[in-house]
């Protein structure tokens, strides 16, 4: 570790300020000014003003976080928000919709953020293009659930640029055949903030040179959902669509299969009751134990703020976790204002938080907006697809396809989701459709563990309870046809009763 790093975690250790801790900010700041210095030297012409735009953006972050010291909210300054602050879904649908849609619609841009490569379930290509229904993929479905003449952005956030080459045809296939404005988010020069990954221990840039790419993970990381403000002022989109007319954004991840655009949600933004217009609402839905890790709406100096686990001190992280105290979580999906945008962007007012490690929420810069509100929304809205457990729910009859929205299917008679844990076996898309010749009936199911060397025929019905555990060096086959209900299966087994 440099002597400045080392300096430096032993003076923040310590509690105040000292004429010493002040010497060490500033040697650093200097050294990481001369640093990014020399790498904006490398860059293209063409790209150097980009560059520098986002090496300054860098620079005030890393000035803040040489500033901040510890986890970046006072615990005992969290309060529950108030009654208000957090309006039930049905109070808003209660309002209804206007009679011409035409008129709240013609002022929102659908924005999606367009981002993994689904390392987390083995694929090398985009994550948005997994097949999900009927050889559906997440593109292909969200195309089907937006309107025709509404502006649809994707926005790739956190990728690398193969999963531009990726969805480039397919966007240009979706403008063609559904006659919808679909706008790769990439006009002339990069538009994804690309900042430098700084080494632990000497506090400074690990890349040399302008060269940041999906090749060049190690040296350059995209910041995440939170740069989407600045991409679009920056990009000067923000300013064509107010030109346009266009007075909110809807944001959401684009493998939330159940972030579709809610009219109520959007009639209750034009004509808001008050008359007072809510600049930012984050539609948060009811916490389960599988959401205990997701950020949750807190009140906090006056102001609903977005909470994060890695922002909570260690002594109260079982207390961030708890289902009874906080009952909610964000689901990333977002409506917010493009006039308070450009607002707080002329101002630099939109104070992200400071999380070490690569990704900052979009959800975050809640604070900073004027009359924000929580909506809870029912569980459907928030039907993401992380893993292949999470796949598995979504390919199954538990969900009815309709214009490229899942929705619970009627025969289902609980409207829980089933738990689903699938093992390593099942980790990879490949592997995991490879192991099913055909989705199991799960209308009835509540609970599925599957771990080992297991396979699934055709027609296969699970209900209640079921797990099928496969020990090392034994396999498992559950014949075509065969109904499971409160089963427990172990061993190296062929199933013949059904």
């Amino acid at each position: 570790m440099s002597s400045f790093a080392k300096d430096f975690s032993k003076a923040m250790s310590q509690a105040g300020t000292s004429p010493f801790q002040e010497t060490i900010k500033q040697e650093l700041e200097y050294s990481m000014k001369t640093e990014l210095d020399k790498i904006l030297e490398t860059a293209p012409q063409h790209e150097l003003q980009h560059t520098k735009k986002d090496l300054e953006g860098f620079q005030k972050l890393f000035h803040r976080f040489l500033q901040e010291k510890g986890p970046s909210v006072d615990w005992g300054k969290i309060q529950r928000p108030p009654e208000d602050s957090i309006q039930p879904y049905e109070k808003i649908k209660a309002r209804g919709i206007p009679d011409s849609i035409a008129s709240v619609l013609n002022k929102l841009v659908v924005v999606k953020l367009n981002g993994g490569l689904g390392t987390s379930m083995g694929c090398k290509g985009p994550k948005s293009l997994i097949g999900v229904r009927n050889e559906n993929t997440f593109l292909d479905l969200t195309v089907q659930q937006i309107e025709p003449d509404l502006p649809l952005l994707y926005i790739h956030h956190s990728i690398a640029y193969t999963l531009e080459n990726g969805t480039a045809c397919i966007v240009t296939a979706c403008d063609r055949i559904f006659g919808i404005f679909v706008k790769a988010f990439n006009p002339p020069g990069p538009l994804e903030l690309w900042y430098p990954r700084i080494n632990k221990e000497s506090l400074l840039p690990v890349a040399k040179d302008v060269s940041y790419s999906g090749e060049n993970t190690e040296a350059w990381y995209p910041p995440g959902h939170g740069d989407i403000y600045a991409s679009f002022y920056n990009s000067g989109l923000l300013d064509t669509f107010i030109e346009d007319g266009k007075e909110y954004i809807f944001v959401s991840n684009i493998d939330n299969l159940g972030a579709t655009v809610d009219l109520y949600i959007l009639n209750h933004l034009m004509n808001s009751p008050n008359g007072k217009r809510c600049e930012f609402v984050m539609e948060v839905t009811n916490k389960t134990r599988a959401d205990v890790k997701g950020g949750t709406l807190t009140q906090y100096e006056n102001k609903l703020r977005l909470v994060e686990i890695a922002q909570v001190p260690k002594a109260h992280v079982d207390e961030f976790k708890s289902v009874s105290k906080f009952k909610i979580f964000n689901t990333n999906n977002l409506w917010v204002s493009l006039s308070a945008i450009k607002r707080l962007q002329e101002q630099n007012a939109i104070d992200m938080e400071i999380i070490v490690n690569p990704k900052t929420a979009v959800g975050a810069a809640i604070k900073s907006f004027e009359n924000s509100l929580g909506i809870n929304v029912p569980r459907s809205r928030f039907l993401p697809v992380k893993t292949t457990s999470d796949l598995l729910l979504v390919m199954s009859n538990l969900y009815s396809l309709n214009a490229g929205s899942l929705t619970m299917s009627e025969k289902r008679e609980f409207p829980s989701v089933p738990l689903v844990k699938l093992g390593s076996s099942f980790t990879k898309v490949q592997d995991f459709l490879r192991r099913f010749e055909s989705i199991p009936d799960m209308l009835e199911l509540d609970h599925l563990t599957v771990s080992g060397d297991v396979t699934f025929g055709k027609h296969v019905a699970l209900k209640g309870t079921v797990i099928i555990i496969a020990n090392h060096g034994d396999r498992i086959d559950i014949p075509p046809g065969a109904v499971l209900e409160n089963k427990i299966v172990s061993g190296n087994l062929r199933i013949l009763d059904h």
